[in-house]
């Protein structure tokens, strides 16, 4: 299991960046994934309303946590993924559900930084997770 950076980590080497600089530690950041097997790539865990296909799987842990597989055929947008696994990987449902993911990720200013399909299916990724995140609280 691939431990992700803290997203208080990422941010402070993105707001040292910029422009492509910032694309590419998107990018380095997807790499960090951990690899998602291809059966689990279907349908059902695909992320709907991304220009690029993103799924996201899952994994409830024995000691509560949930931990979720995930990847992108792009990868900015596997970047994109990655960062916001950052800030709900390997917690719990309750700690999720807690979180404003939205919140969490607006100093990154995503929007502003990349076009509108790269980050179109951020919302339905968090809501994916959310959901989840109900589903087993």
């Amino acid at each position: 299991m691939t431990m992700l950076r803290n997203l208080s980590s990422i941010l402070d080497d993105y707001q040292l960046l910029e422009g492509e600089e910032r694309y590419r530690l998107l990018i380095d950041l997807g790499r960090t994934l951990e690899p998602m097997p291809e059966p689990l790539k279907t349908d059902a865990t695909k992320v709907r309303g991304c220009s690029a296909s993103v799924w996201l799987y899952p994994t409830p842990q024995e000691d509560g946590r949930l931990h979720f597989l995930a990847d992108s055929n792009a990868a900015i947008t596997k970047g994109i993924v990655a960062l916001v696994l950052s800030a709900v990987q390997d917690r719990t449902p309750q700690d999720i559900l807690g979180t404003n993911i939205t919140d969490a990720l607006e100093p990154f200013d995503l929007s502003r930084q990349l076009s509108s399909n790269r980050t179109q299916g951020i919302p339905n990724m968090i809501n994916l997770i959310r959901e989840t995140a109900e589903r087993l609280a």
